[in-house]
């Protein structure tokens, strides 16, 4: 057995002094190398020109926005966190900050359930490749451009506004529009204006006489193709007659009150015979003008309704007050869906199949199927879209500055937009607009801290 004591016996001898590791050496003596046989100064050197420019583009801006926000607007006098009061003070800052919160709650949210159905459904068509690429190609948009689409699409004439045509195109299939909207009764005539738009006579009508109904305010280019020549109705001594006409001949040359030859008759117009209130005969007026009441109308007042004068239905203010940031959100939806709906589905495509088959064999139904294996395993990527998309949105300005219009982009307003506004836009206050940058970047943050965490973990699994 070898002695312990004794030199290169497995042991040092007894008293000796520790040996002391020297530095490590590469084959034959050299110095380190990494794992891939490059020296770390090499490495280090390749390196520079990317952190020098993270160094310039990120970290120097930020260290000075920071800096930058406890200045007055000048840049001259120190304020401390003066600017950050102004912020949660002002009232459209605070609605900046309002609709943020909407955006970071709802954008990402429907952005991500829309993903997620299409990124479902397209996976049993044999064209869902077509459809992907289809809802895909939004992204291939910039924001500038989907921002001037949308304005087009939300304009409030339907014969430019996709929007609106089709809201109105539905709205008259269902109602019809006024025969004559704008008209109103020749001054000094009969007809007085009555609650809710409609004209009524002063005078009671009664058999074997006629009832005329002149009105005006109607231009000669918006009367109906065709319209004919207005003419006197013939009296009936069992029936109230009258004719409703233009009581303007071009040229100006006519009689009020009196139908002149080349004054054109309304067609359509309803007429009413009321009494104490109540609509005791109705009628329309023909082709020539003229209409006929029955007998039971004797004694009543004439009315027009105001169905026959209302401006015609040009659909909904999209980009008004209260729909302006629904309006801006749809649109990016439109462009994110698709992003969301590729991540999910290169994420349902490494979803165990025989997960799948085996709930339904045990009975379960594709709702089912859905809900308890399919969107448990997905998670991962959804909140990985979900994250994305939360950053995205919390930096928006290029649609709410394109597509929201003068009038309300107030109400439409995002922190990013104000952090323009505020900087450059007018306010020229770099105080003010460094600020909200200092919380711009405070409220991303934790969302990139968190994703960063969950990339981490999944890297160790």
């Amino acid at each position: 057995m070898a002695d312990a004591s004794l030199p290169g016996a497995g042991g040092g001898a007894v008293g000796a002094a520790p040996v002391t590791p020297g530095p490590v050496k590469g084959p034959g003596g050299g110095p380190r190398r990494s794992i891939m046989g490059t020296p770390p100064w090499l490495a280090a050197l390749f390196l520079l020109p990317a952190l020098v420019l993270l160094g310039a583009l990120v970290a120097y801006p930020i260290v000075y926005t920071i800096h930058r926000s406890l200045y007055d607007a000048g840049g001259s006098g120190f304020v401390g966190l003066k600017n950050f009061g102004t912020v949660f003070s002002d009232h459209g800052i605070l609605t900046a900050v309002r609709n943020n919160a909407i955006w970071v709650v709802v954008a990402p949210t429907v952005a991500t359930a829309l993903g997620l159905v299409f990124a479902v459904l397209t996976e049993r068509v044999r064209w869902g490749t077509a459809f992907k690429l289809v809802v895909f190609m939004p992204m291939a948009i910039s924001m500038l451009a989907a921002g001037i689409i949308f304005r087009l699409v939300y304009d409030q004439d339907p014969s430019r506004g996709v929007a609106n045509a089709v809201v109105v195109a539905v709205h008259d299939t269902f109602t019809s529009n006024a025969a004559y909207p704008g008209a109103r009764p020749r001054p000094n005539s009969d007809l007085a204006p009555t609650a809710g738009g409609s004209y009524t006579s002063k005078s009671t009508a009664s058999v074997g006489t006629s009832a005329n109904l002149p009105l005006v305010g109607i231009p000669q280019n918006k009367l109906p193709a065709g319209a004919q020549q207005a003419k006197p109705a013939a009296p009936k001594p069992d029936a109230v007659t009258g004719t409703v006409w233009l009581d303007f001949r071009p040229g100006g040359t006519g009689k009020p009150g009196v139908i002149d030859p080349g004054e054109k008759a309304l067609s359509g117009v309803k007429v009413q015979a009321v009494k104490n209130g109540k609509v005791v005969a109705s009628a329309k007026s023909g082709k020539d003008g003229t209409y006929t009441l029955p007998s039971s109308a004797a004694g009543a007042q004439l009315r027009l309704p105001a169905s026959n004068f209302a401006e015609k239905y040009n659909g909904i203010n999209w980009l008004g007050p209260s729909l302006v940031t629904p309006s801006i959100i749809a649109s990016y939806v439109w462009m994110w869906a698709g992003f969301a709906m590729v991540l999910i589905a290169a994420g349902l495509a490494g979803v165990p199949r025989e997960l799948l088959e085996q709930a339904r064999v045990d009975g379960a139904n594709e709702w089912q199927v859905f809900r308890r294996i399919t969107v448990p395993l997905l998670a991962p990527v959804l909140v990985v879209v979900m994250v994305t998309l939360m950053i995205n949105v919390l930096k928006i300005f290029d649609l709410v500055y394109i597509i929201a219009p003068g009038q309300t982009q107030s109400n439409a307003n995002v922190l990013a937009l104000q952090l323009y506004l505020s900087s450059f836009g007018g306010g020229n206050d770099q105080g003010v607009g460094s600020a909200i940058g200092v919380i711009l970047l405070l409220l991303v943050l934790p969302v990139m801290i968190v994703n960063i965490r969950r990339l981490r973990r999944e890297g160790r699994r």
